[in-house]
């Protein structure tokens, strides 16, 4: 069976701009309806897909944390290509990772880090994830039960690379929060099972920034951007941009 691949987007709409990113193992849909909720508000958004995300979780195994780091550092350079002199970044779980990373690199107006880990201290949990995830792919390819296990089986065998650099990027990050001094939106789901949410006052007590905020989402779960609380989190990442001394 086909499967239809997603693709990044770029939704353009006035001069402030909003690079969006997503998680492990996601890809832009992640972030779409907040693109398209910003677009409606007067931004410009773009959001890019990782290498080895969107595709066969193979190919995922292949790729690492640098690869996708790559991949955000050019989705930023793509806006400032088209023109964008102020560019806020957001990003779901690594994608925030991936933000917060830009932010200590780049001048960025903003950066807005949602469910995003600073501590490597749950690799059970994001290896089952990554296994559903395959699963839930390898289904979709019609495969048969025996064979998809043996699938995963080698799949989790071939991944250990890639977790590591993994864990390498949110060490690296988590050491040096306190060099960032851009305003700063944490939000953070109460009901995550997927990373520490000690994660959140981490971030929130570290950076630098004189304009911080940290917002809780009660009963919300990892994937918040696509939950029942999207809605919220629009207007929540909303009325932050808005706050900002854009130079329009």
């Amino acid at each position: 069976m086909q499967i239809k691949q997603p693709k990044p987007f770029t939704f353009e709409a006035g001069k402030r701009a909003v690079l969006l990113l997503h998680g492990f193992t996601g890809h832009s849909a992640d972030v779409r309806m907040l693109g398209r909720f910003l677009e409606k508000k007067g931004y410009t958004s773009h959001a890019p897909i990782y290498k080895g995300h969107g595709v066969p979780p193979e190919e995922l195994v292949k790729t690492n944390a640098d690869d996708w780091w790559n991949d955000a550092l050019e989705a930023y350079n793509h806006l400032k290509e088209k023109g964008y002199e102020e560019i806020a970044v957001a990003g779901l779980s690594l994608g925030g990772v991936l933000a917060l990373k830009l932010a200590n690199e780049k001048p960025v107006k903003a950066v807005i880090p949602i469910c995003s880990p600073m501590f490597f201290d749950n690799v059970e949990d994001l290896s089952q994830g990554f296994r559903s995830f395959a699963k839930e792919y390898k289904q979709l390819e019609k495969k048969d039960a025996d064979q998809i296990e043996a699938e995963l089986d080698e799949l989790m065998d071939e991944s250990s690379e890639t977790f590591k650099t993994l864990s390498k990027l949110i060490e690296s990050v988590h050491d040096s929060v306190d060099e960032i001094y851009a305003p700063t939106l944490v939000l953070q789901a109460e009901e995550d099972q997927m990373i520490n949410k000690e994660s959140a006052n981490y971030i929130y007590e570290n950076v630098e920034a004189d304009e911080k905020d940290l917002k809780w989402y009660e009963g919300a779960p990892h994937v918040i951007t696509l939950s029942d609380y999207k809605e919220q989190v629009h207007e929540d990442v909303y009325q932050f941009l808005e706050s900002l001394d854009w130079s329009d």
